[in-house]
């Protein structure tokens, strides 16, 4: 049983995590922001009383001293929960002060969500209405004909976001041979993936190749907007196969739905602003305290929330700002 406060105690471990790396904005070191906002997020999940275990965390233990895979995280005085984080989704968009760097969070009960490895996946992300109307397997042009449809659009009305990337020149140039726009991002498709899913964000669709643990991070958000990711890993080493298949993966060619990247029925996910970006706002300092925006969402009950948080300096002088 997940505790009902849960959620909030997870909105507290990403408001760390996006203000220790909010100071870092700008400053050129992506590494060293990823590194603060890791150990910020570790820190405050430290005191959540749960029975964690990382799930998606910085990678394996020997690469990652903090918030590894396999990882236990948590008090151990509350219920079991797998978690999968990305302290820092955008670590160049932050290092350069660029819109749509995000603290996130997405936790389950155990077997809850897809323990995927740390390679490529190739996704696409859409809306509610066009779930189960697209094919991953299906032409570019097939897929963006669908999710007009399906929104009551022409396909030249669509947006489509893509990571700028050299192996995406093939299917940008489908995209725009079937007559969708395409709005172009250097990092964060984790946010767009969520952008997709929103009414109003005037984004449509997101396609391409980016992280598979990124790809689980998009599933446990989907499921709680009622959007839909289709997923294929990608190999693009020849080790790759064989550790697939020490974690128990043997259909290299198989799609992933939602409900597999997240299965859990009681998920959380919860994201913390960065820089500024079109989901959420940046972290903000001032004299008398700092700022943040956060989203929270979940499966049981289906909710969704932003909250906007002012924490003041406990001095008797402080002055309150709206």
């Amino acid at each position: 049983m997940i505790p009902v406060d849960l959620p909030l105690e997870f909105v507290r471990v990403v408001e760390r995590a996006a203000i220790a790396a909010a100071r870092t904005m700008g400053q050129g070191d992506r590494k060293g922001a990823d590194h603060v906002a890791v150990e910020a997020m570790r820190r405050e999940m430290e005191t959540v009383d749960i029975d964690g275990t990382i799930v998606i965390g910085e990678g394996e233990r020997d690469e990652a001293p903090m918030l590894y895979i396999g990882e236990r995280v948590g008090t151990r005085a509350g219920p079991a929960v797998d978690i999968a984080v990305d302290p820092l989704e955008g670590t160049n968009l932050c290092a350069t002060g660029t819109p749509g760097a995000i603290a996130v969070l997405a936790a389950a009960e155990q077997g809850g969500l897809l323990h995927a490895p740390d390679i490529y996946m190739d996704k696409l992300v859409v809306p509610g209405p066009a779930r189960g109307r697209v094919d991953i397997l299906a032409p570019v042009a097939d897929n963006l004909k669908a999710i007009a449809g399906s929104l009551n659009r022409d396909v030249d009305d669509l947006v489509v976001i893509v990571l700028d990337r050299p192996r995406h020149e093939q299917l940008i140039a489908d995209i725009r041979g079937a007559g969708a726009r395409i709005r172009l991002i250097g990092d964060g498709d984790l946010s767009a993936g969520i952008s997709a899913a929103v009414s109003g964000t005037g984004v449509h669709a997101v396609m391409g190749v980016g992280g598979a643990p990124e790809g689980v991070l998009t599933a446990a958000a989907m499921r709680c907007l009622n959007g839909e990711i289709q997923g294929r890993l990608v190999l693009t080493r020849p080790s790759d196969a064989d550790r697939l298949r020490k974690m128990g993966i043997t259909d290299l060619d198989r799609v992933y739905r939602t409900e597999e990247l997240a299965p859990g029925r009681n998920l959380i996910f919860a994201a913390a602003g960065v820089t500024d970006g079109g989901l959420l706002k940046a972290v903000r300092f001032f004299r008398d305290g700092i700022r943040t925006e956060c989203l929270v969402m979940t499966t049981e009950p289906h909710q969704v929330r932003f909250i906007d948080t002012i924490h003041a300096e406990n001095r008797p002088d402080v002055v309150i700002r709206f």
